[in-house]
This record gives structure tokens, C-alpha cells and sequence, in this order.
């Protein structure tokens, strides 16, 4: 016999919140009336259940009210979708098949790794133009969590890596490439077009509101998240390198050991926050003294793009 689930068993977020317009997929009574709305009447939640087995309390378009279980309506978006034949979905095109750039970034590509650490795959995919011009579209990313990958669709990935965005550039600089097609491999030839002081805003940003994020949680909980004060400071010590040398060197080397402490917690948090200040310091030196122009080379990526869309026709 099955067992009847509690509360403790239910997903709240399984719940459609109030406001949401929605399709009879059964007819409903009208409450205290003897009349029913028909399949396909439009209405909105305007009651929620006390869980995911009850029903929902729905006003319909003439005023009148009713009562419906989650199996007995469609949110109306969804019934949109699934009527103009647009959830037939791009599964059956197959969009990994397109992967043109697979690269290994994180913790391995930065040389911080340890037996537990994950392979974490990111890269680009470049769709047929015929699915991109299609009623389709596509993702702009491609994500599988249980084999930690990603894939960015070219535009996407082009348009972060002109915002300096540490993820692509990463991508971009690492040394563990595991597969590049010939037009992967022409803008990665020339992929210091995305070197500019922009990369100083942005990390600069990135570190401060994070670091802060980190001390707001050591005061209400007496807990630091190691790792990621880690990778913040990696981030600086990049960043600062990034405007010296005009190149991203994203394994870490001289700093590996003292970062790894971190990581270990084995330094004291004023240490952390002391080296952090520091290097807030050299970067603005380096910002003020480095020959990175102002701004990516816009231009360069955009010509990039049409030219691999044009080989996608």
C-alpha cells in the first residue's frame, strides 16, 4: 500500500505562485454555482493550496471562481508553447554535436587541485544556422551538472569574454585544451583581442563585493568559505598580471603554496584580508602604469561572428 507523504516530503517550489495565468486542461465548477467552465477557459491563481496535493483557487475572466488540482490546468505560457508545436524542443538536434572548443578550467587548469577535486569542462558550441534562424532558436548555454560541463553558444561566449568575464577569459588562457576545431583555434590565435583595462573594473569589482559577501558571514555565522577566499585572491594576483604583462597566465606558480593555505585554512582571516589589501594596491599601480588600451577590440569579435556564422549557412 503507499504511503501517504507528509509535508516533510513535499517540494514548496513544486507550488505555482499567485498571479499566474493558467489553462483548464479538465472542466471546474464554479464555486457554490452548479455550472462548470470548460476545458480550455483562462484564469488566474489567486488562492495557493497548503501543499502540492491540494487544490488551487482560480478567478476566471467572467469574475466567477473555482477550484482546481495542479494536474487539472496548464500555465498558460507553457499551453502556449505546447499548441504552437514550439516543446517539440531542440533535443532532437543533438546542439553537443556542435561543441567547436572543449577545454579543462578550475581548479586543474589553475594547478590548486587535489584528489577530490572535480574536472570541470567548459567550452563553445557553434549551431548550424538553420537552427538558429529557426522558431527554435538557441540556449545560449549548454549545461550537463552530473559531467560539470558547459558550453556557451559563440555570440554568448564572445560578448562575456568582451566584458572580461574571469570565467571565459579563463577559458580562453587555460593550458589544458582538449579539443579546438580550425575556427576554435583562429580566436584563440587571437584571443588577447580581449585584453583591455576593463579587466581591472571588473575583477577589482568582483573581489571587493565578494570579500564582503565572506565577512558578512563570518560575523553571523563564524564560518568562512576557504575555497572561495582561494580563488578570489587567485583572482587579484591574475588580474594584476593580467595588466603588467598583457597575458592571462592561469596556472598559478609563484603564489601556489600560500594559496593553497587558504584553501586550508591555515592562515587567520585578518592575514587573508591583509593580503587582499594589498594587492587591491598593486593593482591600481598596474592599472596606472599598464599599456592595455581602454577597451576590447570590439570590432575584431564582431567580424569574427559573421564570419563564423557565415561558414554555419
Amino acid at each position: 500500500m503507499e504511503l501517504m507523504k507528509t509535508t516533510q516530503d513535499i517540494d514548496f517550489n513544486l507550488v505555482v505562485p499567485k498571479g499566474t495565468q493558467i489553462v483548464l486542461l479538465n472542466e471546474t465548477k464554479i464555486l457554490n454555482e452548479n455550472f462548470f467552465h470548460a476545458k480550455g477557459a483562462v484564469g488566474k491563481i489567486i488562492g495557493l493550496p497548503s501543499d502540492a496535493f491540494h487544490a488551487y483557487k482560480i478567478e476566471f475572466s467572467d469574475g466567477s471562481l473555482g477550484m482546481a488540482n495542479r494536474k487539472d490546468f496548464s500555465i498558460r505560457k507553457h499551453f502556449q508553447n505546447e499548441q504552437s508545436g514550439l516543446v517539440d524542443s531542440l533535443e532532437e538536434f543533438q546542439l553537443y554535436d556542435f561543441v567547436i572548443y572543449r577545454c579543462i578550467v578550475g581548479s586543474r587548469a589553475f594547478g590548486l587541485d587535489d584528489e577530490n577535486s572535480d574536472v570541470d569542462r567548459r567550452g563553445i558550441y557553434l549551431p548550424p544556422a538553420e537552427i538558429q534562424w529557426s522558431m527554435f532558436g538557441v540556449p545560449e548555454q549548454l549545461e550537463n551538472k552530473e559531467t560539470e560541463e558547459c558550453y556557451w553558444e559563440l555570440r554568448k561566449f564572445l560578448i562575456l569574454a568582451l566584458k572580461a568575464n574571469p570565467n571565459i577569459l579563463e577559458c580562453l588562457f587555460t593550458p589544458l585544451v582538449e579539443y579546438s576545431d580550425k575556427l576554435a583555434e583562429e580566436l584563440l590565435s587571437k584571443r588577447r583581442m580581449f585584453l583591455s583595462k576593463l579587466i581591472y573594473q571588473t575583477y577589482n569589482g568582483y573581489v571587493m563585493s565578494q570579500f564582503k559577501k565572506l565577512e558578512q558571514d563570518l560575523r553571523s555565522s563564524g564560518l568562512i568559505k576557504w575555497k572561495h577566499a582561494m580563488h578570489l585572491i587567485r583572482l587579484l594576483l591574475q588580474g594584476i598580471e593580467i595588466l603588467r604583462e598583457e597575458n592571462l597566465i592561469v596556472r598559478v606558480s609563484e603564489n601556489r603554496a600560500k594559496l593553497l593555505s587558504i584553501k586550508r585554512s591555515e592562515l587567520e582571516w585578518a592575514e587573508v584580508n591583509e593580503w587582499r589589501v594589498e594587492l587591491h594596491k598593486e593593482f591600481d599601480e598596474a592599472f596606472a602604469k599598464t599599456n592595455l588600451p581602454e577597451r576590447p577590440n570590439y570590432e575584431s569579435a564582431n567580424n569574427f561572428l559573421i564570419k563564423a556564422r557565415r561558414i554555419m549557412v
